[in-house]
């Protein structure tokens, strides 16, 4: 019974439907089978199609707000989550490992189970992800092996991580019965493949085999290169690995143009069953395992000093690119689909690798601010069919179609077991943006066919549908739909179609059923010969059909178009029209707990088992209706208005102090290495102060070499003076990541005598590692000085114990506390913000201010600086932004193209007092000064989850 028990609860929790607590712990007991061939993923003999998102918990810095992205991930049809874990964001220093807080790595993967998802663990060591060094921790840099290869003592490094994360992992594996994970990444984008990196893999390999991983292993590789594939994959010009499946990565949705606006689509490539084959033709490189992208394109990074292209992103590889291209990867039989990014979320603090800024937004299908985009509705649609039709999990090519236009191609795949056909209409080629009309030939075990028998299909623009023939669904017989199916639960299918385009549907019976059209026009026709009941529709809002008799069970086709089709929710058995999202549904006895969000106000419609409803824990009076469903008496609230008060009150001091030539350093370090380099002394992140003692003359100019990452800047004073500061180029995909900053010394400076130096360097981030070239250890802060003779002292920053060694660089102010909301600022002046002028260097400002967002409510704030309709204002300022201690962001006036900054609840207190604290560092005088400064709502929903405070740490 144990046994029986333990196996119901798993089943349950992939579902989607909640467990109590002690319940749960008997899942501990099961254990379960992962095995595959090439159609798909066999989780205990079930064939499963993996359609999984990329979230990265690191990137969202209030561990209850995993819960809320896990959830919508859910809801809109993902089946698995895909989790990079960040060496660098755990590990301070050599054998110093911190999983605690919002670095509690055990809490995200109990909360994807919880969920419902499935994990593919991603733990590096190398994982690029756009973040500092490529997740490779600051002390790495100063290891003499070359990473990424067999060198002993990057071996030695990679091991101690491995230990640490693949204990938190081994915890939460699906084959021992205590989590989802159900698949594990060695390395990423290894392109390298000589003897060094062949060993190299081995050694993750059994390392990670060692540390008790008993899922299978595989390594993404970029760009289909058939790079690591399994031992017995046997194609010419691959290279094996000691891995068991392979996985690529690709991005071919395009980029946006300059003007931000959504460019021509690319066309759809095949990398499966209609593909070219061989090593470089995807899942053709290893023909035993299933087709596997491990990153495709679900959007795309930006960089400092563009446009702003993550709204363009966000239409450009939307709706439309989803259909034609993840349809086409459908279409091609790979089964194990992952979406980067899914929700980017931010690159708060120091996070961020030179090449992108503060938002990681990506044009996900959740934004940066927890907000679902249209493209979110689209990958529902996608979800729930493909796990409403589990035939689709084993495809072979079936005969070739010719549709009636040569405008449109159809693709034409037939399960072997249960001869369902599936067809993929879209135009030839996919880029194509027409309106064609076309009928096609279908031919299965229940007759050949013209489809549509009345009308046309028709594919306008960027477009593909999932049609499918010879299927039971929901008790009954589905011949063919010219519609697509979206999901069904026991007497309930629904299926959609774009608005205003027509629809068929054709079910076989065994006598004549009786139609019932409840809403909506629907006609339909009765071919006795054949047994078809043929009902034909316009795709127009929400049509209701119901049919009995006929032999089979009676059945309510619900017939929507896409934007009626996008109201309903799935979450085990139950189907839910209405709210802004569905996030769980438990049964109890005769209740069905639904709870959820609401953005507007409402109905709440719901198929499925019991005879009574609450939602968010009240009681919701509703009544049977015509379509077997619980209709509310009333529409749900939506939400209450949110006052967000006025930025007022500031406060402002110089943050500058080492700049004077009075200041005391003599408790700093003593730059006495043969590298003045930041890294060499222990200071990996952010701003770099340097002092340098050296007696006159001065020559006419001085020149530093050092290194910023993307966008990164120094500043210089000689004795007090400001010289002036330099920026590193911006506006490119790839920046510049050092650079040679000169300055002309005034001449009443170049005398003899003592003199200092005073430099302080903003550190953008270390290289990533991609070209497997150590490009890490590119040095940050001065990497030289034409000045001989320098008696040189460096300070950088500490790590903070509860936010992480990302959070905070080497400002006197951060060292100082000045960030933290605990910190009195009593004696400072009062600030003007904005300001008309500014100092040079760095000049704080701070305030609070107290928030009141209604209880029950979910509001998602930001904070914006300056116009955010003008990319670059050209201030040559910058501001990093503290919220109650936390670094979230970081505004570059004159680079851009951020303007808005995520706020996340729990770092923010919404029902109380917060702190906010802006270091402004300004090239100095009129213009220079910081901007407006304001609060702005993102989206707020009644609902949400609950959100604990982050706890505030010490002064």
């Amino acid at each position: 019974m144990r046994r029986l028990l333990a196996l119901f609860l798993v089943l349950v929790t992939a579902a989607g439907l909640s467990t109590a607590p002690t319940a749960a712990a008997a899942v501990t007991t099961a254990k379960h089978r992962i095995t595959f061939d090439r159609y798909s993923m066999l989780l205990d003999g079930r064939r499963e199609f993996v359609w999984s998102g990329e979230f990265h918990p690191f990137r969202l810095p209030s561990p209850d707000l995993w819960r809320d992205v896990l959830q919508k991930m859910k809801a809109t049809g993902y089946t698995a989550v895909s989790i990079y874990f960040d060496w660098n964001y755990h590990s301070p220093a050599p054998g110093v490992y911190d999983f605690t807080g919002v670095r509690d790595m055990d809490k995200v993967l109990d909360l994807a189970r919880e969920a419902g998802l499935y994990v593919i663990a991603r733990p590096g060591p190398y994982i690029n992800a756009e973040v500092t060094g490529g997740g490779f921790p600051g002390w790495l840099t100063t290891q003499a092996g070359t990473a990424r290869s067999d060198a002993p003592d990057y071996l030695a490094a990679a091991d101690e991580w491995l230990t640490a994360i693949d204990r938190v992992i081994a915890r939460h594996q699906y084959v021992d019965g205590r989590g989802p994970v159900i698949l594990y990444q060695i390395e990423n984008e290894l392109a390298a493949t000589g003897e060094s990196q062949r060993d190299y893999i081995a050694h993750l390999h059994d390392k990670v085999r060692a540390d008790g991983i008993g899922v299978p292993i595989f390594h993404n590789d970029k760009g289909r290169n058939g790079i690591w594939v399994p031992p017995d994959s046997g194609v010419p010009g691959t290279v094996p690995g000691k891995v068991d499946l392979y996985a690529w990565d690709t991005y071919p949705g395009g980029t946006c143009r300059p003007d931000a606006t959504p460019g021509t689509p690319n066309t759809a490539p095949d990398w499966g069953l209609y593909g070219p084959g061989g090593a470089k033709g995807g899942a053709s490189a290893s023909p035993n395992t299933p087709g596997f992208t491990a990153e495709f394109g679900g959007g795309w990074f930006d960089y400092w000093g563009s446009n702003g292209t993550y709204p363009c992103t966000a239409v450009r590889e939307g709706p439309g690119y989803e259909r034609v291209f993840y349809g086409t990867n459908i279409a091609n039989g790979l089964t194990v689909q992952n979406f980067y990014m899914t929700f980017g979320g931010t690159s708060w603090g120091w996070l961020p690798a030179p090449v992108v800024f503060s938002s990681y937004d990506y044009g996900a299908a959740i934004d940066e601010a927890r907000q679902l985009r249209p493209k979110a509705f689209t990958m529902k649609e996608l979800g729930y069919f493909l796990q409403a039709v589990p035939p689709i999990t084993k495809q072979d090519k079936a005969a070739a179609i010719a549709p009636s236009s040569t405008a449109v191609k159809v693709y034409h795949n037939v399960n072997p077991d249960t001869l369902t056909h599936f067809y993929v209409p879209m135009h030839n080629p996919s880029k194509d943006t027409t309106d064609d009309a076309f009928t096609f030939p279908v031919s299965t075990p229940d007759g050949s066919y013209t489809v549509p028998q009345a009308g046309t299909l028709r594919v306008h623009g960027q477009d593909a549908k999932q049609l499918v023939a010879n299927f039971e669904l929901a008790g009954q017989h589905l011949v063919y739909s010219t519609s697509e199916i979206m999901t069904a639960v026991r007497e309930t299918a629904l299926l959609h179609g774009r608005p205003g385009e027509d629809g068929e549907t054709t079910l076989r019976y065994s006598r004549e059923p009786k139609v019932e059209v409840l809403a909506g026009i629907v006609t339909s026709t009765w071919d006795a010969a054949r047994g078809d009941l043929r009902l034909n529709y316009v795709h127009n809002g929400l049509s209701r059909v119901r049919v009995s008799g006929g032999g089979r069970p009676p059945v309510t086709l619900l017939l929507a178009d896409d934007a009626a089709a996008d109201t309903f929710w799935r979450q085990g058995p139950a189907l839910v029209r209405g709210p802004a999202l569905l996030r769980t549904a438990r049964l109890d006895g005769s209740v069905l707990a639904l709870t959820g969000d609401t953005a507007q106000a409402g109905d709440l419609e719901v198929w499925g088992p019991g005879t009574r409803v609450t939602w968010n824990g009240r009681g919701v009076p509703a009544r049977r209706t015509s379509s077997s469903s619980l209709l509310a008496a009333a529409r749900l609230p939506g939400p209450d208005a949110v006052p967000l008060p006025a930025l007022t009150g500031w406060k402002q001091a110089p943050g500058s102090p080492e700049a004077a030539a009075a200041y005391d350093d003599s408790a700093w370090l003593p730059a006495d290495k043969p590298a003045l380099t930041a890294d060499d002394y222990g200071f990996h992140t952010g701003d770099v102060w340097y002092r340098g003692h050296f007696g006159g003359p001065v020559p006419e100019s001085l020149s530093f070499g050092y290194g910023g990452g993307g966008a990164g800047m120094l500043q210089a004073w000689l004795d007090g003076r400001y010289l002036g500061q330099h920026v590193l180029p911006s506006a490119l995909a790839s920046p510049p990541t050092t650079g040679t900053a000169s300055f002309t010394v005034p001449a009443d400076l170049r005398g003899d005598g003592g003199h200092v130096l005073s430099v302080m360097v903003r550190n953008n981030g270390h290289n990533e590692d991609g070209g497997v070239n150590d490009a890490h250890k590119e040095g940050r802060g001065l990497i030289s000085a034409s000045l001989d003779g320098v008696a040189w002292k460096i300070r950088g920053g500490v790590a903070d114990p509860v936010r992480g060694p990302l959070n905070n660089g080497g400002l006197d102010g951060e060292r100082a506390g000045w960030t933290l909301p605990r910190h009195s600022d009593e004696g400072w002046a009062a600030g003007q913000v904005p300001a008309a002028t500014a100092a040079p260097g760095t000049t704080w400002y701070r305030t609070d201010f107290t928030l009141a967002v209604p209880k029950g409510h979910d509001a998602s704030l930001g904070l914006t600086i300056g116009d955010p309709a003008v990319p670059r204002s050209g201030g040559r300022y910058r501001a990093l932004i503290f919220v109650n201690g936390w670094n979230l962001g970081q505004y570059v006036a004159d680079v851009g193209p951020q303007h808005t900054f995520v706020l996340p609840t729990g770092v923010l207190d919404p029902h109380g007092r917060n702190t906010l604290a802006l270091a402004v560092t300004s090239d100095g005088g009129p213009g220079n000064g910081l901007e407006n400064v304001a609060l702005t709502n993102l989206g707020t929903v009644r609902g949400g989850v609950p959100v604990r405070l982050q706890a505030p740490g010490p002064e």
